[in-house]
């Protein structure tokens, strides 16, 4: 629906007016010692908290300096090398595992992992009438969006949504994770139809199969998918299944959970947060830099001419225009990420068979040359490396998955460690999140009407 012209130019004189009354100037942040994004002057993350869940290091502290350190991600005090490590072993596949692992807090034995694949493919099945009734009457254009109401909307069909006893919990967790790959690809198919105008082809789930083989074999309408594909799918889930309690979207589901809120908008909000191109949507932001360095390189095997255009990105000139080199640089990790090693690996590997070696190439000379640029440019010595953003668009352009189910299959993995975090909080958390906010505004009196 549009606006009329009047309700525009209202909104339109606004906005001139807005920064008049609102202004912060950035300086104040420093003069009132503010840690702005919860961190501290030096980079570190103030301490919220403690979890026995994830824990993502890229740095430690000696002597009160912050000292970069090669990336570890560690799942319940495994490090996710040794993990994978573990399933590429046997040949299995692991998402499963490490679901388990972050909900229940150990691996499982071979009864117990027969058993939760068992439920598992009991629970992914959606209530009766759900995909016509939430899915197909109201097709969105954002399946992450989708994905979000969705899970508020199964809030109406369970018995207990709001209980926070542990086996409610458990379960809730357990259907999310197990019910999400589903949501996701009617949400897709569903917004083909509408959006693209394509045919509208919805799968049997199979119940015979892993959580990465169903969601392919539901995703891809001729139903077809190689063992290698289903494996590095898997292999993509496991990695972003947990990421420590301080990330932006498992703090705002703990900060959700804190409230004693129920299950479903916990893990609706963090949705919402992993969907930002600051958090989990930087996987798009990489690729669609990507198109711009394509286009605005000539010879994609000059560093010289790259570096000029990593150049122009950071300097607001080319790209986006928004000063980010995206898939470089994070929070945490300094000299490396161990999700983004793992990736490239295969990346590497699958490239060739799919005709992207050039483009991995790229890829690379941007890993490469990005901290020398912005070295030069920014001047402040900080440490950067690759992030896992960096290499997963690739490889699920690879996989033949759009650019548009990146992030909600970020979000697909997510949800077991979320649901981890919801308990933990729930639990032992204790306290409502409250933190202070200081008032620049000075005290002043109410102006009556007809003297303003």
């Amino acid at each position: 629906m549009e606006m009329s012209g009047q309700a525009q130019t209202f909104i339109d004189n606004l906005c001139e007016e807005y920064p008049k009354y609102n202004h912060i100037d950035p300086g104040s942040y420093a003069n009132e010692n503010v840690k702005r994004g919860l961190r501290n002057a030096d980079g570190t993350g103030v301490l919220a908290g403690l979890t026995r869940i994830g824990s993502a290091q890229g740095y430690y502290v000696q002597d009160g300096a912050k000292t970069p350190m090669d990336g570890r991600l560690v799942y319940r005090g495994i490090d996710i090398r040794d993990l994978v490590a573990g399933v590429a072993e046997d040949g299995r596949f692991g998402f499963e595992e490490v679901a388990y692992l972050l909900l229940c807090g150990a691996l499982p034995d071979k009864g117990q992992l027969d058993d939760f694949h068992a439920v598992m493919s009991e629970l992914r099945h959606l209530p009766r009438g759900f995909t016509e009734d939430a899915i197909m009457k109201n097709p969105s254009p954002d399946i992450m969006n989708k994905l979000a109401g969705c899970i508020l909307s199964l809030y109406t069909y369970d018995p207990s949504p709001d209980s926070c006893k542990l086996a409610d919990m458990l379960r809730h967790g357990m259907e999310l994770t197990a019910r999400a790959p589903v949501i996701v690809a009617h949400a897709f198919a569903v917004k083909r139809h509408y959006y693209d105008r394509e045919s509208l082809v919805l799968h049997i789930l199979r119940d015979d199969v892993s959580l990465a083989e169903n969601f392919l074999h539901l995703l891809r309408p001729d139903k077809q998918y190689t063992p290698e594909e289903a494996h590095l799918l898997d292999l993509c889930l496991i990695l972003h299944a947990e990421h420590g309690g301080g990330n932006n979207s498992t703090f705002t589901c703990r900060t959700l959970t804190s409230s004693m809120t129920d299950t479903y908008s916990a893990i609706a909000g963090a949705v919402g947060s992993l969907k930002g191109p600051l958090h989990g949507g930087a996987n798009n932001q990489v690729m669609e830099m990507f198109t711009h360095i394509k286009e605005g390189v000539k010879h994609w095997d000059d560093d010289d001419e790259v570096a000029a255009y990593l150049e122009k990105i950071l300097k607001k000139e080319a790209g986006s225009r928004d000063g980010k080199i995206y898939g470089m640089g994070h929070a945490v990790y300094t000299l490396s990420d161990p999700r983004a090693i793992l990736l490239k690996k295969y990346a590497r590997d699958l490239a060739p068979k799919h005709g992207c070696l050039e483009e991995f190439n790229l890829l690379e000379a941007v890993e490469r040359l990005s901290p020398k640029v912005f070295a030069s440019i920014k001047g402040d010595g900080k440490q950067i490396s690759a992030n896992v953003d960096m290499y997963s668009g690739l490889v699920y352009q690879m996989l033949g998955i759009p650019a548009e189910m990146y992030t909600p299959i970020f979000a697909v993995a997510r949800i077991a460690g979320w649901c981890a975090h919801r308990i933990e909080e729930a639990i032992y958390g204790g306290r409502i999140m409250r933190p202070a906010y200081r008032s620049l505004e000075p005290i002043k009196g109410y102006t009556p009407l007809d003297e303003r």
